[in-house]
């Protein structure tokens, strides 16, 4: 396990000049110098190549000014500026792809500093014992102060605290911590102490897994970023085209030809911004996703996400908190509550999820506590399926007698057995002892005592589920009143609740109503994404009207209710038929086939290895809510390349004005018309418009880090912004700034 005494913000990735600032050191300027290599170039960046082509024919005349007087016609001092210039544009492009590959790499970093080993003070016979971290076991329990680090992953066995968890998670508060709450190693405990059990073996935790999933992740380029690179490099052929027809068409007509200004033409034609900041703006966005601890396998579905008009949503766990808790017992005509209570306590003894757990708490705390106890604990466990949709037991077939003192005494030690199994508290054995001492049973107890007399021929099934299926199953018994069950089932999903109804074999109780309170600020992210021109559909389980209650108060555009696990996949692809770009959530092997099929798959880290390989992104926090925050980067990435895109090709309208004039003012008076800058030479304006163009590009270079601020707006309203700040604004700069490096140069060249 590594640890680092670090503050406890380290886990928050700075924006703007703080990271950049961090991030400079001698491997990312060495790593930039690499990228200079030509043959990189020509492969990743051809318009920075053309660049690199244009300083070495400058630097050709400046070292060989006699080769050709035709075009090499200023001084020596001059061609040796302009190639520094040149060289310097082509280093801030690969500088900027250095600097955003190394914050890339300082999340890995970071986590990896986590690795060095620790001491533990691990618990031996009530005894703290100091021992490596490395010699920790899965089942060993350690003491952990405040201040001190967390040696691996495990659960909290006693104490309470508050551990900062900002390394892993990049949650800057520290979360509290009771009995029984997981803990990551490496984190720290800020307050009180803590008993932990350890959980996980060694290389196989949390932090293990983040920096494998990190390591492992590729970040190839996206088809946008393939087309833009094929778009620069075919302008590039095009612009050098031109200037070549240009140069000798100059040479005949006799107009004087300076190679330099040709190459300064050359590099104001292409679009050098775009050109030196693309290849950073996509390593930022692969960055910015792992700042929220999202692993980005591919760069598709980043790119996929800006495009992404139909959003797949899972309800619980998504839209809702997904910890649905019993709030109450509701009986049909013929039962009472505490009759619905006991069969509900009944099916859950046996299920140790949360939905379970809560069922058997609310019984307990109503003394709704079933009789015949010993057939309970001893039961076959029915467990939920997405395709059945019930859970509960089935009474293992027994001849019934009459319990004596014997078997009482026998049976609470069972019931104390299990009891502590399930770490239930004291209170819940004084009730069960209450349990058996009762001597009058109520209806339940009767109704089962009748049914396992037959159980031999007729096995003995106590379920809770879907009210659907459990109609489905109790269809046989004449005496189900199904507009009953129907009507209460629906007053209950009115009110946005989850009923479950409850039966023992075709006989049905009554209803347990759950409770699933929506995810903070729910709504107000659907509205953003609303705002976006994104779709977004709600997938779940329950039935419709539960589900269009949670949808109203969600804003979720269209449902999809009574859903099974392949009705995902389907309405994949149905949206895709369409036309659709499509993004979902999944952590279950079922999922696998739409998280593959989907333009956008997240896979919950907590899920199936299936559904990780799958999808095209992990989200390390397994927070499935985080996939509006993974449409919104996609947004935002396509409107930093469309700004910075719109940005480049505005501001060339002013290197026009500047160098043209320059080049064939003393041939051609009239063309001196065009120097509306009046630039005070043919020199300083080529030295002026060289040197903007080369310091535009580490100018930009903390927005296409940052990336520009998201805003919920159609597409229309995007593109007219884009056009006023991106489009106006780069008309207008170059101008004003190549005027002011112009009266500089005059100034110190006298």
């Amino acid at each position: 396990m590594t640890v680092s005494k670090s503050n406890n913000n380290n886990g928050k990735s700075n924006n703007g000049k703080s990271s950049i600032i961090s991030a400079i050191n001698s491997k990312v300027i060495l790593d930039s110098i690499t990228k200079m290599d030509p043959r990189y170039l020509a492969k990743n960046n051809p318009v920075m190549f053309t660049v690199e082509l244009g300083f070495l024919v400058v630097l050709f005349a400046a070292i060989f000014p006699n080769v050709s007087e035709t075009f090499v016609t200023q001084n020596q001092i001059f061609y040796i500026e302009a190639a520094i210039i040149l060289i310097l544009t082509v280093w801030f492009a690969t500088f900027s792809e250095s600097l955003s590959e190394a914050q890339a790499r300082a999340r890995v970093d970071s986590l990896k500093k986590l690795e060095k080993e620790v001491t533990a003070r691990k618990l031996e016979h009530g005894k703290e014992v100091v021992v490596k971290s490395s010699q920790l076991k899965p089942g060993d329990e350690v003491k952990v102060y405040a201040g001190e680090y967390i040696p691996r992953d495990g659960l909290v066995v006693s104490g309470v605290t508050f551990i900062d968890e900002s390394m892993m998670t990049g949650e800057s508060n520290p979360v509290f911590k009771e009995k029984d709450d997981h803990v990551l190693g490496g984190t720290i405990v800020t307050t009180d102490s803590i008993v932990v059990e350890i959980t996980a073996e060694a290389g196989k935790s949390y932090l293990d897994e983040m920096v494998g999933l990190i390591e492992n992740a590729t970040r190839p380029k996206t088809q946008n970023e393939i087309a833009l690179t094929i778009l620069l490099a075919g302008l590039s052929l095009i612009f050098i085209t031109v200037i070549g027809t240009l140069l000798f068409s100059a040479y005949f007509l006799g107009y004087n030809t300076d190679i330099a200004t040709l190459v300064a033409l050359l590099v104001a034609l292409m679009p050098t911004t775009i050109g030196g900041l693309l290849p950073a703006i996509g390593v930022a966005g692969i960055t910015r996703l792992g700042r929220d601890n999202i692993v980005a396998k591919s760069g598709k579905g980043i790119e996929a996400a800006g495009d992404c008009d139909i959003l797949i949503l899972d309800k619980t766990g998504t839209i809702t908190e997904g910890s649905r808790s019993a709030i109450e017992f509701i009986p049909m005509a013929k039962y009472t509550e505490e009759d619905v209570g006991q069969a509900a306590y009944a099916a859950s003894i046996q299920d140790n999820t949360h939905e379970g757990k809560s069922i058997v708490d609310l019984s307990e705390e109503r003394k709704h506590l079933p009789p015949m106890l010993e057939k309970m604990i001893s039961a076959r466990p029915i467990e939920f399926t997405a395709e059945t949709r019930v859970s509960g037991i089935e009474f293992i077939p027994s001849k019934v007698v009459k319990l004596d003192k014997d078997d009482e005494e026998e049976l609470r030690n069972l019931a104390k057995t299990v009891t502590s199994q399930q770490e239930a508290d004291s209170s819940t054995l004084e009730n069960l002892e209450d349990v058996i001492d009762r001597s009058s049973h109520g209806k339940i107890h009767d109704m089962l005592l009748d049914m396992e007399k037959n159980s031999f021929t007729n096995p003995v099934k106590i379920l809770k589920g879907s009210v659907d299926v459990i109609i489905e199953l109790a269809k046989s018994n004449p005496s189900l009143n199904t507009a009953e069950l129907k009507w209460k089932a629906q007053e209950v999903a009115k009110k946005g609740e989850t009923p479950l109804a409850v039966a023992i074999n075709d006989e049905v109780i009554g209803l347990v109503v759950l409770k699933d309170n929506l995810k903070e600020n729910i709504r107000q992210k659907l509205d953003e994404v609303h705002a976006a021109g994104i779709t977004t559909i709600m997938i779940t389980g329950d039935n419709q009207v539960t589900a269009q209650v949670i949808a109203r108060e969600a804003n979720v555009n269209q449902v999809m209710a009574a859903a099974k696990p392949t009705d995902k996949l389907q309405r994949v692809l149905e949206e895709q038929q369409k036309g659709h770009i499509v993004g979902m959530v999944g952590d279950g092997t079922n999922d696998a086939p739409a998280l593959a099929k989907a333009d956008i798959g997240l896979a919950m880290n907590s899920g199936t290895a299936a559904a990780k390989e799958a999808a095209n992104m992990v989200d390390l926090d397994s927070d499935p809510s985080k996939i509006l925050k993974v449409v919104k980067l996609g947004k935002q990435l396509l409107m930093t390349r469309g700004a910075i895109t719109t940005f480049s090709i505005a501001n060339d309208a002013a290197k026009y004005f500047a160098i043209l004039p320059s080049m064939f003012a003393d041939d051609n008076p009239k063309l001196g018309a065009l120097n509306i800058m009046q630039l005070n030479g043919i020199e300083t304006a080529i030295l002026s418009t060289l040197i903007f163009n080369a310091l535009i590009i580490p100018a930009l270079i903390p927005l296409s880090l940052r990336g520009i601020k998201f805003k919920a707006e159609q597409t229309q309203q995007l593109f007219v912004r884009n056009i006023l700040i991106y489009g106006l604004g780069g008309a207008a700069l170059p101008f004003v700034a190549i005027k002011a490096i112009d009266m500089l140069l005059s100034t110190f060249m006298g």
